[in-house]
This record gives C-alpha cells, structure tokens and sequence, in this order.
C-alpha cells in the first residue's frame, strides 16, 4: 500500500532487512501472541460461548485477531523503533548526510512498519487456514486486507512516533491500544453494545479493519467493506503525511 515511487526510501526498507537478517526470530515472536489468545479464548473460552452470527466462536475471533497481529506488528516498529532511531539512535541524523531526505525516512519506516505487520498477518493467516477457520474463498483476500490494515497503523504509528518525548509518553500508546483491542467487535459482536457505545467503537481503526477481514473469512462480503479499506488507507495517508512534516522540522533544525 505504501508507495516507494518517487522516493528513496526503498533505500531505508533495504537497510531494516539487513538489521533484521540474523534476528529474524526478534520479530516472528510477536505472532505468539495472537496465537495464545486464539488457543485460551477462541478455542477455551469458545467452548462455552457457542455460535456467534451463526458461526464457531474461533471462526469468530480469529479473523479479528488477524486484524490484530497486523496492528501490533505496523504499531511496534513504527513507534518504538522509530522514536530509538530519533531520539536515541540518531540514525536519522546519519541518515539525512547521504541523499535521503525526511520524506524518504517516513515512507521507508512507514513500508516497514507495514511489511512487519504483513509478517505477522501472514504466520497467522497460515495457522488459521490450518484450523479450518475460513469458510469462503474470499479469505483468499485477507493477508492482502491485512496489508490495508498494516497500511492504516504503520501510518498513524509513524505520524504519532513524532509526538513521543520520552519512554513514559509510550503508557499513552498502550492507554489507547489495549482498550481499542479489547473493545473494537474483537471477542463479541457489535449488537452487544449499548446503542450510545456502537457508535464509539465504530470509530475505532481497528474495529474496520475487524470488520474487513472478518466479511473475508466468513464469507459476509458486502460494499460497506470497501468504507473499512478506505477509512484505514486515509487514516494511514494522514499519518504518513504528519510524519513527513513533523520529521522536516525535527530533522533539519
């Protein structure tokens, strides 16, 4: 989703993949994640749950849990790498002595930011097929859905990276994160909401891209869908675009 056309920041990416050769394992431990939630709440928990929407509970959770990975993926790399590299780092310092400028760093962080997002999507994706958890062939479009969603918070991360001072500042992130995954259509439908509270939750980022890919794996596909992707691709411009002012004036004075 995100361009490297017309920058260098395809230079950045390269750079990240040779950090990341030999450590692989650093960033594929955070698909452990959604998988012990799948285990202990999708499969534990389902077992007294029920059907939801006519569907499994598992069936249920899982595509939000997809969702999910994508977003903690995009959101680690794009907040706490990039404000290391800026504040501690200076990597960027060193950077902006070659011909790259701020605008090639947001565009490469924001790509790898999203790239990371894809890796998780796509361990799980591998892990859910497995189980028998997508029932249409239109789940064939979640690990690209699930690039939209890494699209959406790489974009936000980055833009809100600029706005972090210190590691305190990151209890802000978490204060927003948790309850947004706790509480966007994750573990129970919409209608159990009050009807005053729908209309909160529909705001949240991640309650799209739940949305989004759970119509993909279950087979609920409808045009509103297309309302979740683009409210994630603008929410990921706008970050993008922050970013790459607030990174001009951080960088260059």
């Amino acid at each position: 989703m995100t361009t490297l056309a017309g920058t260098r920041g395809h230079l950045l990416f390269e750079r990240n993949l040779m950090v990341y050769r030999r450590s692989w394992l650093v960033i594929f431990s955070g698909l452990f994640e959604p998988l012990f939630y799948l285990g202990s709440i999708g499969f534990g928990l389902g077992h007294f749950v029920g059907r939801v929407n006519g569907f499994s509970y598992p069936s249920f959770v899982a595509p939000a849990l997809l969702a999910s990975a994508a977003m903690n993926g995009a959101i680690y790399d794009a907040t706490t790498n990039v404000f290391w590299k800026l504040r501690y780092g200076k990597v960027y310092d060193a950077i902006l002595a070659t011909p790259l400028g701020p605008t090639d760093v947001a565009v490469g962080e924001t790509s790898w930011a999203q790239f990371r997002g894809l890796l998780y999507a796509a361990g799980f994706v591998a892990t859910a097929a497995a189980l028998g958890l997508i029932h249409s062939y239109w789940g064939a479009l979640a690990l690209p859905a699930a690039i939209v969603v890494g699209y959406g918070f790489a974009g936000m991360g980055i833009g809100a990276s600029t706005f972090i001072r210190s590691w305190q500042d990151f209890d802000m992130v978490q204060l927003v994160q948790l309850p947004m995954f706790l509480f966007s259509a994750t573990f129970y439908p919409l209608s159990v909401y009050p009807h005053a509270i729908q209309w909160i939750v529909r705001i949240s980022p991640l309650y799209h891209a739940t949305v989004l890919v759970r119509s993909l794996t279950l087979g609920t596909v409808s045009f509103t869908n297309l309302i979740d992707a683009g409210y994630l691709v603008v929410l990921g411009t706008a970050g993008l675009w922050l970013a790459r002012r607030r990174m001009a004036g951080l960088l260059l004075t």
